[in-house]
């Protein structure tokens, strides 16, 4: 039986969740949070995730890389070019599969995640990459938390497809 496919995204209200390449915010609780959810799992992600996210092979991350670029390839990092080819790699691999964006890699996974880990930024913010519309799709709503910082309140949720 195949692992269970997680996306975990953080995104703005009208699902903004980069801008330039980066982050649009700095949330220290939602970046503790993904690094703490991450951690010894398998993580799949784009070329531009991957070279903005320095600590992506600590704390026993097992990276897949979708990306034409075969100059990325590091000790433990494994490198494909597409999205199944991506996920066949992962569910040979151990812990669960987390796929970590980018805009691309999100709209391709969503139809075959299981579960999505939401941070909601009650915001809406500038940016030119987006998570894929998620709330026209059968979820169910397994955990829930509200908090704040200085600049902006948000929800981790996990969300647990419906199958019919």
């Amino acid at each position: 039986m195949p692992k269970p496919l997680n996306l975990i995204v953080a995104c703005a209200e009208n699902r903004v969740i980069g801008h330039h390449g980066r982050l649009p915010w700095r949330i220290p609780e939602d970046m503790a949070h993904f690094h703490r959810m991450t951690a010894g799992q398998t993580v799949v992600l784009g070329r531009v995730c991957y070279e903005t996210w320095p600590r992506v092979r600590d704390d026993n991350r097992k990276p897949v890389v979708i990306t034409r670029n075969q100059s990325l390839a590091q000790p433990n990092v494994r490198i494909t070019n597409n999205v199944p080819e991506a996920l066949a790699i992962a569910q040979e691999l151990p812990g669960e599969i987390m796929i970590c964006g980018g805009q691309r890699i999100y709209e391709e996974t969503l139809p075959l995640a299981d579960r999505i880990y939401l941070t909601l930024v009650h915001a809406d913010v500038p940016g030119d990459t987006f998570f894929p519309e998620w709330r026209n799709l059968k979820w169910r709503e397994t955990d829930r938390r509200e908090s704040a910082d200085a600049n902006y309140r948000y929800t981790f949720s996990t969300l647990a497809r419906v199958r019919d």
